[in-house]
């Protein structure tokens, strides 16, 4: 089989199963099997050698089966950096690249130095992400066994050790006073659950359910959190479709003015408030 003829027909299979970016899915599957891209594109009528050939049809049967891409790469971008990601973590979401711009723009004021919480940190996208681009001191808080392996490697792989300290841990517990609290918190309702779609069924369900209403960590991480940011501090969550109004009234009723903010698709996507 030829090069062409193997992504051709991968790109074909991907299709059948509904899988958008087929042709982006194809080549990155091919890659990983072994197959360098601009091979792909420069000798397309080169053979496929056989152990290649079932590498890719291994990958194949994996992602037509539900598996996220990501976790079949083993790795994904976030921000601009490497993410090791697999089973038992949540994948890194370019929605969530607003929460780290909104504090980003928070502490450029500060000049580095500045002390985070990063609560249900996961593979620590947030935290590190802030720690790399801010010169920030981050308390990354995961406390599923699992994820927190991803968040120590992901620590190691973004050189960030001297930045980072990642606690296996409960996210309703105390750890200090901070210039900023983050949280991309589970967030998924009753309702959400039970129409996931395929690929998000593989991805930890204590990473996504929020209660029958989405709401429960925002009650739970407000009501202990919100008196640990330090004064003129930022505390800023992550939300799911249509909570905005919701979330924020749980930030009035602890004693926040809160602001929202829309993500690249106009949803409102992050609730943040500055204490005074």
């Amino acid at each position: 089989m030829e090069n062409r003829e193997l992504l051709s027909r991968m790109i074909c299979e991907l299709s059948d199963y509904g899988i958008e970016n087929a042709g982006f899915e194809a080549r990155q599957l091919l890659m990983l099997s072994g197959i360098e891209q601009i091979k792909i594109i420069s000798e397309p009528k080169a053979s496929v050698p056989e152990n290649i050939a079932q590498k890719a049809e291994e990958y194949l049967k994996r992602r037509i089966s539900g598996e996220p891409l990501q976790y079949i790469l083993g790795e994904w971008e976030f921000y601009g950096l490497p993410f090791k990601v697999g089973k038992g973590v949540l994948i890194p979401r370019q929605d969530t690249e607003l929460i780290v711009d909104i504090a980003r723009e928070f502490l450029s004021a500060m000049r580095g130095g500045a002390d985070i919480l990063d609560l249900c940190a996961g593979s620590g996208c947030i935290g590190i992400s802030l720690a790399k681009v801010c010169n920030a001191n981050v308390t990354l808080v995961e406390n599923s066994p699992a994820a927190f392996e991803y968040l120590e490697q992901n620590i190691m792989k973004n050189s960030v050790s001297d930045k980072c300290r990642a606690v296996l841990g409960d996210c309703f517990e105390e750890y200090g006073k901070f210039d900023a609290i983050l949280s991309n918190p589970p967030y998924l309702t009753k309702t959400d659950m039970e129409s996931l779609q395929p690929e998000v069924t593989f991805e930890p369900e204590t990473a996504l359910y929020g209660g029958e209403d989405g709401l429960d960590y925002y009650r739970r991480l407000l009501n202990i959190h919100a008196k640990n940011v330090k004064n003129k501090g930022l505390f800023a969550v992550e939300i799911g479709i249509g909570e905005e109004k919701a979330v924020m009234e749980i930030f009035l009723e602890n004693g926040l003015n809160p602001l929202c903010e829309k993500d690249t698709q106009g949803i409102y996507r992050v609730v943040y408030a500055i204490k005074i």
